[in-house]
């Protein structure tokens, strides 16, 4: 095997960030996977503090990869997806980080190294979309980025910034309890004004909006129940508790109704009769666009990584512009 990427045979390059995975553990199951697969040249390429994935995606891509394992956490699958999306090259998630997302959502075993490398390199290739947002600042200033679960303004965007990096790595998403605990005693609605595909102007007042391409969460939460990673279409979730009771409403609801309920018929019925009080502090939009103005600059957050306080975002979807390595039907 060439270690280096020859042209022996396929390349298959390996973006890992070696902060947040275990480097001996994944290049031992990767090299067994890639040994049985035969005939694959592996290519590693680590992040570093300035380059997060998509630099080394860009080199994997000129120097003929045609699969890339991302092997870290939401981060570096993100920047990795940014470099693939709309190139004839799959994207294989080795799960390390403390989210996960696009790993839960698309059945990628998230526990397991070797199960995931299985995927990796036997797997089905499935095209999603990728959500693009382009970040308005300030000082006038814009940025575009590529997102694959979510992006938000509000309460989870103050939350994910302020995570302390040593709970993350000890103990993963639970960092985000401790964050929401001291964020929520000092948090205040924020005003929105959106539009779906450029129609006409709302506005409300939120805790938390959220715009998602697919909607599962760590700890058992199904955020968006319908949202679906392949429609062409992004789900608008706004959150607007008025006290504690309507935070253990939603609570309820993405926990319990969304994720257990409505998969029966008789838990729909329930819901139909529940569900009225709700509706008032979690309500659901869809478009293949939205388009947010805030009054004054608010932290946003995409695919749980911080992004800097925005004064405007302009999302979209780019449909099935992304292959994607997903577990055998």
């Amino acid at each position: 095997m060439n270690a280096r990427g020859g042209d022996a045979g396929m390349v298959v390059a390996v973006v890992y960030n070696p902060v947040r995975v275990d480097v001996p553990r994944v290049r031992a199951a990767v090299e067994a996977a890639a040994a049985e697969a035969e005939g694959v040249d592996l290519l590693w390429l680590p992040t570093t503090v300035e380059e997060g994935g998509q630099a080394q995606a860009r080199e994997a891509l000129d120097r003929g990869a045609t699969l890339v394992l991302a092997a870290g956490g939401d981060g570096t699958v993100r920047a990795v997806a940014e470099a693939l999306r709309g190139r004839d090259a799959t994207l294989a998630v080795i799960p390390g980080g403390t989210g996960n997302l696009l790993a839960r959502n698309l059945g990628i075993p998230f526990g397991s190294v070797e199960a995931a490398c299985a995927v990796a390199f036997g797997g089905d290739t499935r095209r999603i979309d990728a959500g693009v947002a382009s970040a308005r600042y300030a000082d006038g200033s814009q940025s575009e980025h590529v997102f694959l679960v979510m992006a938000g303004i509000g309460i989870d965007a103050a939350m994910i910034a302020g995570a302390r990096p040593e709970l993350k790595r000890r103990f993963g998403w639970l960092a985000y309890v401790d964050a929401a605990f001291r964020t929520w005693p000092s948090a205040k609605k924020v005003r929105v004004r959106f539009r779906l595909d450029h129609g006409h102007e709302r506005s409300a007042h939120v805790s938390t909006i959220l715009i998602a391409n697919c909607g599962a969460l760590p700890g058992n939460i199904e955020l968006i129940p319908d949202g679906a990673i392949d429609d062409g279409l992004l789900d608008v979730a706004i959150l607007q508790p008025a006290t504690v009771f309507g935070w253990l409403a939603i609570w309820r609801k993405v926990t319990w109704e969304n994720r257990v309920l409505r998969k029966s018929a008789l838990g729909r019925r329930i819901i139909r009769f529940t569900d009225r009080a709700v509706r008032a502090r979690l309500s659901y939009l869809r478009g293949a666009s939205v388009q947010l103005e805030v009054d004054a600059p608010e932290p946003f957050e995409l695919d749980g990584d911080a992004f800097g306080d925005v004064v405007g975002l302009d999302l979209d979807v780019d449909e099935l512009s992304l292959r994607v390595r997903v577990p055998s039907a």
